[in-house]
């Protein structure tokens, strides 16, 4: 049986063994309900009390500013609708990029349906958005940007300080900004408040921690109506008992996370490097930007479908995807490659490699080695 060499990190990732330790302990041993006055759940509730310290620790935010949910489409939901229906009095009109998730995308489409009038900001051709293309859409009713902080299918990453200056020139009525961090957050340094961001969503799943648990940081003084009604726990703001083990286990990636995220950097990009040097005669297209994350890399492979290729490296124990997780089961073509104006090939062809900091060199040259060998014996056989 071949060794697993997994690849596919901006989809999920392996929880890291002291998040499944303390989870399992978690749900053994501290299983009260928050919200109960007894001892047990007393207890509960300082798990999930110091999980908030931990996210609010690694983002420089203040730890009443963080709202944690079901996970980071819960929480672009939460606060893309909230800010709409909280401040809609002051204008109609809602600012994305073309090349957003489509927990973003679809509920910008939602809010059109609703009567609002939203903007589709096209990416240069490192996909990212320029400072000079934001302020250009933006409209005197403009009362949302929700932007990508990293795109989830080729790295790009977006100038969050200089686009938040170009907001800030709005003075007093400025638009709020929403930034989708899922991809960024413990492998990039994110610093919402200094850089002028008032909502930023989390995910748990992709630092190693759990899935089914996310968060939202939400500047104080910005309030927002509920999405779910219930007990009022988070603020009011998301109802429901709280998942302590995912929280408190999610703290815990998150801390990890930011304590290795230095030295992650540089050894991540190192695996992109061994992996691509690897590929050198393969015929593929690099579809990522050199500036981008090095945790995410987009090839294309035309001639080949990227599905084919994804089952064949999964055969030999090499798992990657064709792009978002998210959407990938519904066989659409790729809206961001569509977007960075790749041929029609080019887009059928694409398959995406996610690094993470848990991966080994050897890991990443073994891979590159098996996808070559697949691209040159698929070509022989079509050819």
């Amino acid at each position: 049986m071949n060794v697993a060499i997994y690849l596919d990190n901006s989809a999920t990732t392996k929880p890291h063994p002291q998040v499944i330790e303390a989870m399992v302990s978690l749900l053994q041993e501290n299983y009260g309900n928050p919200s109960s006055l007894h001892a047990m759940g007393q207890q509960a509730e300082r798990v999930i009390t110091k999980a908030r310290r931990d996210l609010a620790g690694a983002l420089g935010v203040k730890e009443k500013e963080i709202i944690f949910t079901s996970g980071g489409t819960e929480a672009n939901n939460m606060a893309i609708k909230g800010v709409v229906r909280a401040y809609g009095n002051r204008g109609r009109h809602i600012i994305t990029s073309r090349i957003e998730h489509p927990s973003i995308l679809e509920v910008f489409r939602e809010l059109e349906d609703e009567g609002f009038r939203a903007t589709y900001l096209e990416v240069d051709g490192d996909g990212r958005i320029t400072p000079a293309k934001l302020a250009e859409a933006l409209e005197p009713e403009t009362i949302l940007v929700s932007l990508f902080h990293v795109n989830n299918e080729i790295g790009s990453i977006n100038p969050l300080p200089e686009l938040a200056q170009v907001l800030s020139q709005r003075g007093r009525q400025r638009p709020f900004f929403h930034v989708d961090a899922v991809q960024s957050f413990g492998k990039l340094p994110v610093r919402p408040a200094r850089w002028g961001i008032d909502l930023l969503s989390l995910s748990g799943h992709k630092i190693h921690g759990p899935k089914g648990v996310g968060a939202l940081y939400l500047r104080e003084g910005l309030a927002i109506p509920p999405l779910i009604l219930g007990g009022g726990q988070e603020r009011g703001l998301r109802s429901g008992t709280e998942n302590v083990a995912g929280i408190g286990g999610f703290g815990l990636a998150a801390l990890l996370a930011e304590e290795e995220r230095e030295g992650a950097l540089p050894k991540v990009a190192e695996l992109r490097k061994a992996f691509l040097e690897r590929l050198k005669g393969s015929g593929c297209r690099v579809n990522s930007p050199d500036n981008g994350s090095p945790y995410i890399l987009n090839l294309s492979f035309p001639g080949f479908r990227g599905e084919v290729l994804v089952h064949a490296l999964a055969e030999k124990g090499v798992y990657v995807s064709t792009g978002s997780a998210c959407s990938s089961r519904a066989r659409k073509q790729s809206h961001v490659l569509e977007s960075l104006g790749l041929s029609p090939a080019e887009v059928a062809g694409a398959i995406r490699v996610s690094f993470s900091r848990r991966n080994s060199l050897e890991e990443a040259k073994k891979a590159g080695e098996i996808l070559a060998h697949v691209a040159a014996e698929l070509g022989e056989f079509m050819g």
